[in-house]
């Protein structure tokens, strides 16, 4: 069912609020992951198989210490595989139009303490 022209208002309006208060999420979700790092997906499979031989030798000689060992050894290996990388792409410059300065890590919650209050004073109304 298509949107009234009403609704497609609303809608771009708050695209338009959102691309312009909220820039950095938008980058932060626009933004490309990245290239694969092939050489660590190759290291971390070798390293979950030598854990799952491990864990199946920990089995198989009744051995509960080499089993363990052989769990640990694959989680690791699952998570070099699939950890991105760490190469994170330039962070874009802000446009001049909106006309903020770029905000650090430590103020993150007070963004969000100010955005919830404002929702709630909007309600309230």
């Amino acid at each position: 069912m298509p949107l009234s022209e009403q609704e497609q208002r609303l809608l771009e309006e708050m695209e338009r609020s959102l691309y312009q208060n909220d820039a950095d999420f938008v980058a932060t979700v626009g933004a490309s992951r990245g290239r694969v790092n092939y050489t660590m997906l190759v290291v971390g499979i070798l390293v979950g198989v030598l854990g799952v031989a491990a864990l199946v030798t920990g089995v198989v000689i009744q051995q509960t210490v080499v089993g363990i060992l052989g769990f640990v050894v694959m989680f690791v290996g699952v998570l070099l595989a699939v950890t991105p990388s760490r190469r994170m792409p330039a962070p874009s410059a802000r446009s001049a139009s909106s006309g903020r300065a770029p905000r650090g890590r430590a103020s993150f919650m007070d963004r969000i303490n100010e955005r919830w209050d404002r929702r709630m004073d909007d309600r309230e109304r």
